[in-house]
């Protein structure tokens, strides 16, 4: 059984992987506000864990037990957001920090009745995919909104920031996953584009925020 350290390095390596399986150190110990040297001492564990695969001076590779063990620790994060909103009440900008700590809990049939009263979910508050009993996790085909063109419309799906900052930004301008929006006109200037939802509400968002929505984009014609 992981240390609650053990599976937040997890966690970390799972989230900061690229396209290739690969991280870099440096970015690890950033990430978790570490030095090099004890990042690099808690990486020697997972390897010895079979967690991980590491040589000196190249990057660091989950293993496919590394992987699994990391996405499970990211279901019980996802499960719990989602359970604290839909059963709980609160916030979707006030969930995060709870989560952290729930998600170290050891009790699978815990997580797996959460997850039979809300009906299995396959995504968080925040859009992004909960992975199943097994680990695997099935993402999601959509795009940014700063890709979308005027006169498309558009369903607001997912987040590629779920800070508690950037929910309350789009708490103040009532946007919410499932809400749908026309796109009226892109400023060709600073990209920044105007939608219209809700009944004739129009807001002016900038590309930093366009980026960070992300969208199912349906054919204008």
């Amino acid at each position: 059984m992981a240390s609650q350290t053990e599976e937040n390095y997890l966690k970390a390596l799972f989230n900061l992987a690229n396209e290739e399986g690969e991280i870099n150190i440096s970015e690890l110990a950033n990430q978790l506000t570490v030095s090099m040297p004890t990042a690099n001492s808690m990486v020697k564990n997972l390897q010895k864990r079979g967690l991980v695969q590491y040589e000196k001076y190249k990057p660091v590779k989950l293993t496919a037990s590394g992987k699994q063990e990391a996405a499970l620790i990211i279901r019980k994060h996802r499960l719990t957001e989602m359970f604290l909103v839909n059963k709980m009440g609160f916030g979707w900008e006030e969930v995060h920090e709870i989560a952290e700590q729930v998600e170290h809990i050891h009790a699978p049939k815990f997580f797996e009745r959460m997850d039979e009263m809300m009906g299995h979910p396959t995504v968080d508050p925040h859009g992004s995919p909960i992975p199943d009993r097994q680990g695997r996790i099935q993402h999601l085909q959509l795009k940014s909104l700063s890709e979308a063109k005027p006169g498309q419309e558009v369903i607001l799906s997912a987040l590629a920031d779920s800070s508690t900052e950037f929910l309350q930004y789009l708490n103040s301008r009532n946007l919410s996953l499932g809400t749908e929006l026309k796109i009226l006109s892109k400023e060709p200037f600073d990209e920044s584009i105007i939608v219209q939802y809700e009944e004739n509400v129009k807001e002016t968002l900038s590309q930093k925020v366009c980026e960070k929505l992300l969208v199912k984009i349906f054919d204008s014609e």
